[in-house]
């Protein structure tokens, strides 16, 4: 079994061996909890047929415990200067390609169709930095990728709001184009001490399976999320103040309050309590009568 970087001295004699300087721009903070690390994996359901998709393996600690349980590991990293830890790290696996580069620039079709035999589906597992969370899932959910589940570590307080519920304090905008498009379950927390440097606050670890139909059908989804969008602009507001400040002209609030009366929504709710159901029916109503485009 190749040596472990994931505990706090494995951690700090590689700092020290590569003169590696920790780059807080780029969200770079290491796991040194085996438990937490298998946590992952065993959250992500691999099995020795397995291709995963890892984004940002810094020095290969859960790589390491990826490799061992999967297929094949396909691992994209944006900090070039981890590359001779990653070939240090690396060097016993025989199922590991790493590929420089910056995620959100990549084509990960062709990535995919490179590394994977066709029609393969790809599991998603990563410990995602904090300011690229959100940018990195849409992605993942939107860009028509063979990603069957995705499994990340990321902020706590971000995976709340993918997880919530109508009603509920961290529903949102980002909470119905994720549930749109997947069932989030969140699977364990993490806590800041088991990290070098220790963040600012928690992490969990939430799945994402990802919908074989999208939660609702929708005539136009571009005008879907421009509705979504505007009714959650001031959360304090309610939904008719939000869409007559943010999608719509004072000409149009007849039209707007006869389209809330046809769907059975009562224009002094807030945003947060609507359903995704709710959005949609008002949505393609919005359509019919506004002439939305």
């Amino acid at each position: 079994m190749n040596k472990r970087v994931s505990s706090p001295k494995a951690v700090h004699e590689m700092i020290r061996q590569y003169q590696f300087a920790l780059k807080k721009s780029l969200g770079q903070n290491f796991l040194i909890d085996d438990n937490i690390l298998k946590r992952i994996v065993a959250s992500a359901d691999l099995t020795e047929d397995s291709y995963v998709l890892e984004i940002g393996p810094g020095a290969g600690a859960l790589t390491q415990f990826l490799a061992e349980r999967a297929k094949k590991v396909i691992a994209v990293e944006i900090d070039r200067r981890l590359e001779p830890i990653l070939s240090e790290t690396l060097k016993e696996y025989d199922n590991i390609s790493v590929h420089f580069g910056d995620v959100l620039k990549m084509d990960l079709n062709s990535l995919i169709k490179d590394e994977c035999p066709p029609d393969t589906p790809i599991t998603v597992v990563a410990n995602l930095p904090y300011y690229v969370t959100t940018p990195i899932l849409m992605k993942l959910l939107t860009n028509d990728l063979p990603v069957r589940t995705i499994v990340v570590m990321i902020q706590k307080e971000v995976a709340s709001r993918l997880e919530a519920e109508p009603g509920q304090k961290s529903y949102g905008s980002l909470s119905i184009a994720v549930q749109y498009m997947a069932h989030p379950k969140i699977m364990m927390t993490v806590p800041k001490t088991v990290f070098i440097p220790q963040p600012n606050v928690d992490s969990a670890v939430i799945r994402l399976d990802v919908r074989s139909e999208k939660k609702v059908r929708v005539q136009d989804e571009s005008f879907f999320f421009r509705l979504i969008r505007a009714s959650f602009a001031q959360r304090r507001k309610t939904l008719i103040n939000n869409l007559m400040n943010n999608l719509y002209s004072r000409e149009q609030k007849t039209a707007l309050l006869a389209a809330l009366k046809t769907c059975g929504i009562d224009p002094g709710r807030r945003g947060e309590t609507l359903t995704i159901e709710e959005f949609a029916r008002l949505s393609d109503t919005l359509k019919k009568t506004t002439g939305e485009s």
